[in-house]
Formats: structure tokens, sequence, C-alpha cells
């Protein structure tokens, strides 16, 4: 599916490096075709020190707007004009419209989880979550947790290089949200089984487990593991990781990473766009 290229076509894209890998235009410029859309998406390899003047000229050019992928999504936010709420709490931008030449910054990766969580019938409202990791899709998951209404997240990290980033978004969210959050040591059992015993979901939001890597695991004492815990994983390569294969042999409900990509994608269509990405066909196609 799609539409010819006009004088009025609408460029945005993908900023990053690298991209090339990146399933985004498919989804996007299929949408828009969907839609009759005269956009066009497409990829751009831009290192964080060529952001400043792409940004200018994407700008310049009444671009829609435009995705990020790392290393862009934390520089970009010194190029901005506007930064909502939930990308300034997670300290990275992955979205950015442009409306009428005003630059504003959202992220869209914590609410394309919740909503992958909500599709496997997971309900964190006024309920507890544990959460490994410190990194990029901790940071939105946690928060987009909190703005959505969790009551409480025991994040979980070892000490280390990650620690301190860890109890800074422990901080964040317990000074600007109503939720409360607290760091538990990857290696304090005791405290990790309390924890798991009051949470409804717990999430790997760190790269373990992840191709070529794939007999890691964040989580070493499977007997913590009970069947009552919805147990999800960021990584969908491979789309079973060990840690979700022995969650599932210790009778938990397991979801991986895949549909958090394709949901905080359709966050970013309708930021751009103000409509709605057909889900089911871009899931049939690209998802299956």
């Amino acid at each position: 599916m799609s539409v010819p290229i006009t004088g009025h076509t609408r460029l945005g894209g993908l900023l990053g490096s690298p991209v090339a890998h990146s399933i985004s235009p498919m989804m996007h410029n299929d949408s828009f075709a969907f839609h009759k859309l005269d956009y066009v998406y497409l990829c751009f390899d831009i290192r964080e020190d060529k952001l400043g003047t792409t940004i200018r000229a994407l700008r310049d050019m009444n671009t829609y707007g435009f995705n990020l992928t790392m290393p862009d999504k934390t520089a970009v936010m010194g190029y901005l004009d506007e930064i909502s709420v939930e990308a300034r709490l997670i300290g990275a931008v992955n979205t950015v419209k442009n409306q009428d030449g005003k630059l504003i910054g959202f992220n869209t990766d914590g609410a394309g989880y919740m909503r992958a969580a909500a599709d496997f019938g997971v309900d964190v409202t006024g309920r507890e979550l544990t959460l490994i990791g410190a990194g990029g899709a901790a940071n939105a998951i946690a928060v987009q947790s909190a703005l959505d209404g969790a009551a409480f997240i025991h994040l979980v990290s070892r000490r280390g290089r990650s620690w301190d980033r860890a109890r800074s978004l422990v901080d964040r969210i317990n000074e600007n949200t109503g939720c409360q959050a607290e760091l538990i040591d990857l290696e304090d059992s005791i405290c990790l089984k309390s924890a798991l015993e009051r949470s409804v979901l717990l999430t790997n939001a760190t790269s373990a487990g992840m191709a070529p890597e794939t007999d890691v695991t964040p989580l070493k004492d499977t007997s913590l593991l009970y069947p009552e815990l919805f147990v999800s994983d960021v990584i969908y390569n491979p789309r079973k990781t060990r840690f979700l294969r022995e969650a599932q042999e210790a009778g938990c409900r397991t979801f991986n990473g895949l549909y958090m990509l394709l949901y905080q994608g359709e966050k970013a269509f309708n930021i751009w766009t103000g409509l709605d990405m057909p889900v089911q066909m871009i899931r049939e196609r690209y998802f299956s």
C-alpha cells in the first residue's frame, strides 16, 4: 500500500543511529495510505553531533514531525520549544510534533507499553508492580505507570553504574506523581520476594536475554515467581526470552516487547495526525 509523492507531500521520519533495521517506515507509510494522507516517513541515520542542524532543517522544511531513537532521545530536548509532562519526567523524547513551527516533544514508549499490557489484561491502576532496570525503557514504563495510577513501583537494579540512575528515577516519581516508589538491590532476595508478592506485574526492562546472549536472564531465583503474577519483557528478539520461558514454567502469564513497539508507534501517529492508526492491519502485516 502506498501513496504517490506529490508537490504537497509532507516529510517526517526517524532520527538516530543505526536506524536501517526499523519497521517504523512500513508502519507509518501504510497507515498514511490507509487514511489517504499525503505524508511520507523515512529513516535518517543521524548521530548526536549532527542532531541540531538536522532539527533546524526539519523545522524549516515544515515537516509534520519525527521520531527519535538512541542516541538522540535525550540530546533532542535542548532543541525543542515545549516538552510534555511524561517526556520531562522520563528525561527523553521519542516523538516530536511540528505544530506551526513550534516543536513539541513527547515520549510514547511508556504509553505503548501500558497499551500492550492492557491488551493482555493487566491493569496497574491502584496496584503495585516490580520493574527491573534503570535505563530508558525502565524510565518510560515507570513514569507512565505512575501517571496512569499505579499505587507503588518497586524498582530493582544492581548496585553499580546504574544505581544512581535508578535512585534518580525513584525520586522523580515520588516527588512528581501520586505514586510511591522504592529502590531494591537485585541481590536482596528478601526485599525482592516481598515486592513480588505484592505486585500484579513483573517487567524486565533491561537488555538481559536479548539476542545473541539469549541464555542470560535478569532473575536468577525463579522460585520467586508464582502463577498469579504477570511477567513481561521489553525484549522482542527473541520473542520468548529465557526469562519468559521460566516464568511460563512457573505458571505465569507473559508477554514480550513486540506490541510495545506497535503501540508506541500508534501513539506517535495519533500525535501527528489526530487519527487512529489502523492497528489491526499493521499488526497482521508486521507483528504476526
